[in-house]
């Protein structure tokens, strides 16, 4: 059997009458750049988050960026990120000018462990970005907490949880504003790049329009110096059809986590995803965990299982970083996490026969292991 981590092509069959239909009516319309389909799905996806505003840009990361610079951080101030993240989280910032300051994650959640932010935040800290990493929402109660005591702003970094819920609210409605990207693996996925920022803020948001079309309202008069970040028409339009199927399609997921986590429990040194009680995740990623990573991944390779790993090197140890000086060791749980985490195929169209020889794979794998080190 021949399993992807992520079946893209099975989504485009599902829909493929309603896509097509929506790419004509596109291209029949003469409107490509901020046009009716983009105003509609901005509509769509800020009543889905359950927030005021939603505006279309070009990706996840300017999303985040933009949210950044409407709060007017930049040269000289510092954000909390956590250092078990993707990189384009500290990107942002550092595109901002400012400076990310690592916060390590929970040992369960993976996700960034309030406990740890205050002894990070210095005169220097404006906003904390929380990620809601792999479809799980951060513990975002207390981090609003610090927040409010220290008067800075937190930024929901959702590119990963379309449709999670924290203690029965949707994320991105959550903090002062959201980054949404809809890369197309997302759970929400455009076909082509895409993202967007969520915000109960008037006054953020129109900000951010701006900022968008090269800081101007008006065609030729520029206000300020932009970005030229706009959410395509045409991948607007496709979101739109996919929208009205995410619940559906994340309930779809949420049986193959079940699935995993009931028939893997147990399994001698995998460590399965662990969901806090305010927490409903949408599962983007089902990551687990395992001390002979790169052995278990070659094993389910050859077993024709495709895997991925989020994420093999963390931020404070890429290249990228380098002038912020951090060595092996600096963040350990982030490192440890990077050393043994394994990204099993997830997805709407992943059935339980393939879940089942997944399962049954790694069964195999943990029993061998286990009577070799016998």
């Amino acid at each position: 059997m021949k399993i992807p981590f992520l079946n893209l092509g099975a989504a485009y069959q599902e829909l493929k009458a309603d896509l097509e239909a929506a790419s004509r009516q596109v291209m029949a319309s003469g409107n490509f750049i901020l046009g009716p389909e983009v105003a509609a799905f901005e509509s769509d996806f800020a009543a889905y988050c359950e927030a005021a505003h939603c505006v279309g840009v070009g990706n996840g990361l300017d999303a985040l960026l933009l949210i950044l610079r409407a709060l007017e951080i930049g040269p000289g101030d510092e954000v909390i990120v956590p250092s078990n993240t993707y990189i384009a989280t500290w990107l942002a910032v550092s595109h901002a000018g400012a400076t990310p300051v690592p916060v390590e994650p929970e040992e369960k959640s993976y996700n960034v462990d309030p406990a740890l932010i205050e002894q990070a935040i210095t005169p220097r800290t404006k906003a904390i970005i929380p990620v809601h990493l792999y479809g799980q929402p951060a513990d975002m109660d207390p981090i609003s907490e610090l927040a409010g005591k220290y008067g800075l702003a937190v930024i929901e970094d959702a590119a990963q949880a379309h449709g999670a819920r924290y203690k029965g609210k949707r994320v991105g409605g959550l903090s002062d504003a959201a980054g949404f990207s809809f890369y197309p693996g997302k759970n929400l996925g455009a076909l082509g790049d895409g993202g967007a920022i969520v915000t109960n803020n008037e006054d953020l948001a129109n900000r951010v329009r701006t900022m968008r079309n090269y800081g101007s309202q008006k065609k030729y008069f520029n206000e300020e110096k932009g970005l030229n970040s706009r959410l395509d028409e045409m991948q607007a339009a496709m979101l739109r059809v996919k929208l009205r199927r995410l619940d559906e399609w994340n309930e779809r997921r949420k049986r193959v986590a079940s699935l995993y986590l009931q028939t893997l429990e147990g399994v001698p040194d995998l460590v399965l995803p662990f969901v806090p009680r305010y927490s409903d995740p949408v599962w983007h990623l089902f990551v687990v965990s395992h001390p002979e990573r790169e052995l278990l991944q070659t094993f389910l390779d050859e077993a024709g299982v495709g895997t991925l790993i989020h994420y093999p090197l963390p931020p404070h140890l890429q290249k990228a970083y380098r002038e912020l000086e951090f060595s092996a060791g600096s963040f350990p749980r982030a490192e440890r996490m990077a050393k043994t985490v394994l990204s099993l195929p997830m997805g709407p169209h992943l059935s339980d026969q393939e879940t089942d020889y997944i399962v049954s794979k790694l069964s195999i794998f943990s029993a061998a292991s286990s009577h070799a080190a016998r």
